[in-house]
């Protein structure tokens, strides 16, 4: 049988459920249209998905449609960490493809953190998914874009300090701490002076309300807000 228009989607989440009920959403917008299909490839950590876009970019394909989990195995020789990175990429090598953001996370830094950074045809909290919502979300997104679901637009209402961005080179330093890596240790992993840093710190120490001379307490609040 011959369709008038065959989607390539990617989804990107380590969890099999969740890759499934995509699937199945696919699945069923393919039947009320007979005209048009999905072909569908699935990856559940950052080290796949980022070969599947390497490879997409190199014979010159995009996908319509990316489902992009934010909280997924990192691929730490490559620096990227999660998601988000993942969307950069995209962004950068994919442009023509549309990104469904998908996290568990509401909080509203990180919510909007990622809106600023990756800037999303779609962006989800998981908790508010339904079939009946991810078909809308689809379809809006593979038309007219973009949809958002109903706990990130109540936190795109919400007052957020213009501080409030956190950007790739932040998140690396905050993983590095993370893993071990004393600050004066830092300049010799990232492409940041010492000074750079330790401004750097300061400003995310200050942005979640800790004391900046203990690390420990930075890395657990960004891990409770999802930084980490």
């Amino acid at each position: 049988m011959m369709y008038s228009k065959e989607y390539h989607a990617l989804i990107i989440d380590d969890h099999p459920l969740i890759s499934e009920a995509y699937k199945s959403a696919f699945s069923f917008i393919e039947s009320q249209n007979k005209n048009i299909s999905f072909h569908i490839e699935i990856v559940d950590n950052c080290g796949d998905a980022d070969k599947i876009i390497e490879e997409y970019t190199f014979t010159k394909q995009h996908f319509e449609i990316i489902f992009l989990d934010i909280s997924l195995p990192p691929l730490e020789e490559k620096g990227i960490l999660s998601g988000e990175d993942l969307g950069l990429i995209i962004n950068e090598k994919l442009p023509e493809s549309k990104i469904i953001v998908s996290t568990t996370f509401n909080d509203n830094y990180r919510v909007h953190s990622i809106l600023k950074n990756v800037n999303p045809d779609g962006f989800l909290v998981k908790n508010d998914i339904t079939p009946v919502e991810l078909v809308q979300a689809i379809n809006t997104v593979l038309n007219d874009p973009p949809y958002y679901s109903k706990t990130v637009m109540k936190v795109m209402r919400s007052e957020v300090s213009k501080d409030y961005f956190l950007d790739d080179l932040d998140r690396k330093i905050l993983y590095e701490l993370s893993i071990g890596n004393r600050v004066n240790k830092l300049p010799n992993i990232l492409p940041l002076s010492l000074a750079a840093v330790q401004k750097r710190k300061r400003h995310m120490a200050k942005l979640f309300g800790v004391d900046n001379s203990d690390d420990r307490d930075l890395i657990l609040i960004a891990k409770e807000k999802g930084f980490l």
